[in-house]
């Protein structure tokens, strides 16, 4: 079946169900940064990972590292949905004895390929997967997601130079730039500036989109595909907790116990995505 636009908002769509849904169940946990990433990976998992939940370790599929680990429960949502574990389990987040912890775990969840969550070192492993890929001689791609107030981190930019000076070029870097990290807004704790002139300057091929249209992500992904000789940084303008109007607007946003109001305001915001999923075609 040919992936069309149409199939991948559907699928975004999906991911921020089962999101609110795991996060509802648990009764707290990472909101804004998991919600910021949804279109990202819709398009990523609906179209242009090579994975198989079935063949899962087989050497020549592509990998994924949720470099921000604090966007664990979209991550899990899109497994899920692609068949790696049960809805049952899903909604085991983040309690006594679960596979799938606040933050992602190689050892615990099926189809996770990297620890994350300390920040900086998921994108530090990225680079390392590419690199042994292209030495290796695989063609396989590897994604990372890192976040904007993550590469306040010095690390990230060891990494980032490391993967340029080795020109790997099946390495794509996300940077969500949602513009809020866990204590307030990222101009105002660390000011990034422009990331794409930065990430220019570092070796890479960079490029802002819209992180909310899964059409100018997966068009961003398939001119980093045509590249040779220098890996990616797409830039995605995102908007903490995306998709959902009330969280958008909601200060503290990160990570939420969420009070009757935010409560009944989710509940309304699950209530209308399971209508239009209901209504939808889910090819």
């Amino acid at each position: 079946m040919q992936v069309t636009e149409t199939n991948l908002q559907f699928f975004a769509k999906q991911i921020r169900f089962y999101t609110l849904k795991e996060l509802q169940a648990v009764g707290f946990g990472h909101y804004g940064g998991s919600l910021s990433i949804v279109e990202a990976l819709a398009v990523l998992y609906g179209k242009h990972l090579t994975i198989d939940a079935d063949d899962a370790n087989n050497p020549d599929r592509d990998y994924f590292v949720l470099s921000k680990g604090h966007g664990g429960p979209a991550l899990y949502a899109t497994l899920f949905l692609k068949k790696f574990f049960s809805e049952e389990t899903l909604y085991t987040l983040n309690q006594n004895g679960t596979t799938l912890p606040s933050h992602p775990d190689r050892n615990l969840t099926p189809g996770v390929e990297m620890t994350t969550g300390s920040l900086g070192q998921g994108i530090s492993a990225a680079a390392g997967i590419a690199f042994g890929n292209k030495l290796d001689g695989r063609s396989n791609y590897t994604y990372a997601i890192v976040g904007d107030g993550e590469l306040n981190e010095g690390q990230c930019w060891e990494a980032i130079q490391f993967a340029a000076h080795h020109k790997l070029d099946h390495f794509v870097v996300f940077i969500d730039e949602n513009k809020k990290q866990l204590d307030g807004l990222t101009i105002d704790i660390m000011n990034p500036f422009d990331f794409v002139e930065k990430m220019k300057a570092f070796g890479f091929a960079a490029e802002r989109v819209d992180g909310s249209n899964v059409d100018a992500i997966d068009e961003a992904i398939q001119r980093a595909k045509k590249r040779s000789g220098q890996p990616t940084a797409i830039v995605l303008d995102t908007t903490k907790g995306q998709g959902v109007s009330y969280l958008e607007e909601k200060v503290d946003n990160h990570h939420i116990r969420p009070s009757m109001d935010d409560t009944n305001a989710i509940n309304a915001a699950l209530a209308e995505l399971e209508k239009a999923l209901a209504g939808g075609e889910n090819q």
